[in-house]
């Protein structure tokens, strides 16, 4: 929905907006319970940008995640869970051509592709979880998005996001170490002094470089598409990395130590004469200090893959996904399997998914109640974007 305050449409105002409503299971790999079916949201948001010259931009972003019968509350004013909050609010501007700067509570994330993954457009039916793709959700940052400042453009076929932000300051879980063999660390860098008195840790580094081989992406706005049902051909190869001085923080010694994550990834999509083929796939190095596990990922290796096609004459898209994490502070590795459906009423705009969910020895997810800490799930989800 546009705008357009001149003939050419050059300048104009677009506003977004999108509801993901969920109808999940409980946890199949119970024995102990009966079938449950659990309605939920788990986005309603509201975008809007506005391009009045080509040498700035502003866009606002603000909307809830994740409400369901839990968090609702009677009149809706006696609890958080029904509220807006924002989700983005930065501006930019345009310092010469290939080169844009610009700041506030932004989306520029670094490390890899998913990292800054448009919810319109996923290939599956949401971003995988554990969340490895955003591995600092809630932990220096608000729901995916930093405050600070950022640097983007393309040169060529490379383009490029580079940001530097400050964490936040009462991380999910309070920073503290889920995993097994006792760590002795918390990500709590930022809230504790040095041994000299003196603040640390309020600066994080992230960025991330892309060679586009076919196809350029876009890269007005910081949301990188999961599928473009053939109408682009991409074959996009990335790295990219997070730097946190000083993030860990070890109560006994006072010590702090750095937190370094980097990464590596491929894109893959393209047409093909009854449809459309998708696959993506990275390697993810996560170090936040000897045998630490964060609340999305841990200190070792994570390898996320999945692969898609589309077959438009039926409006459909099979696809399965894999993400599995080798982590130095679990005896054994964490493994999600997501096998699914897409049915597209209007392409991206109007969809219907369906979805099986597994993840197996992540200790981390409350839902998991079984002895082989198994969770499955079927999920539906009806989502509408305008």
């Amino acid at each position: 929905m546009i705008i357009k305050f001149d003939e050419e449409g050059s300048k104009y105002l677009r506003f977004i907006m999108w509801h993901q409503i969920w109808m999940t299971t409980n946890n199949l790999s119970s024995e102990s319970s009966n079938l449950q079916l659990y309605p939920s949201i788990r986005r309603s948001r509201f975008l809007a940008y506005a391009q009045i010259s080509d040498d700035f931009l502003i866009l606002t972003h603000f909307g809830l995640n994740g409400l369901n019968t839990d968090n609702l509350t009677s009149l809706g004013n006696n609890g958080n869970g029904p509220q807006l909050f924002l989700h983005g609010a930065w501006a930019e501007f345009r310092l010469i051509d290939g080169l844009y700067i610009g700041g506030g509570l932004h989306y520029w994330k670094g490390l890899t592709r998913l990292a800054s993954q448009s919810t319109l457009n996923f290939m599956t039916l949401d971003q995988s979880r554990p969340f490895v793709s955003w591995h600092s959700l809630g932990i220096t940052d608000q729901f995916a998005r930093h405050l600070g400042f950022y640097a983007k453009g393309q040169i060529g076929r490379l383009d490029y996001r580079m940001a530097i932000n400050a964490p936040m300051r009462n991380p999910l879980g309070d920073g503290k170490d889920y995993g097994m063999k006792d760590s002795g660390l918390t990500y709590t860098g930022v809230a504790n002094s040095n041994l000299q008195g003196d603040e640390v840790g309020n600066m994080i580094t992230e960025g991330y470089i892309r060679f586009n081989f076919w196809d350029k992406e876009s890269t007005k706005l910081p949301y990188n598409v999961g599928t473009y049902l053939g109408k682009k051909r991409v074959f996009a190869v990335g790295a990219g990395f997070f730097y946190h001085p000083n993030g860990m923080y070890n109560s006994s010694s006072g010590a702090h130590y750095g937190v370094r994550h980097f990464a590596i990834d491929g894109f893959l999509d393209f047409p093909v004469p009854e449809g459309a083929f998708n696959a993506y796939v990275s390697l993810t190095t996560f170090d936040y200090g000897q045998n630490y596990v964060s609340r999305w990922a841990g200190t070792g290796t994570a390898i996320y893959g999945q692969v898609g096609y589309f077959l438009r004459a039926l409006k459909v898209m099979p696809y399965v996904a894999l993400n599995t994490g080798n982590y130095d502070g679990f005896y054994d590795p964490i493994t999600t399997l997501d096998v699914g459906i897409n049915y597209f009423v209007r392409e991206h705009n109007a969809k219907l998914t369906l979805e099986y969910h597994r993840m197996k020895g992540d200790i981390r997810e409350a839902a998991i109640e079984t002895q082989n800490d198994a969770l499955s799930q079927i999920r539906l989800q009806m989502h509408i974007f305008l």
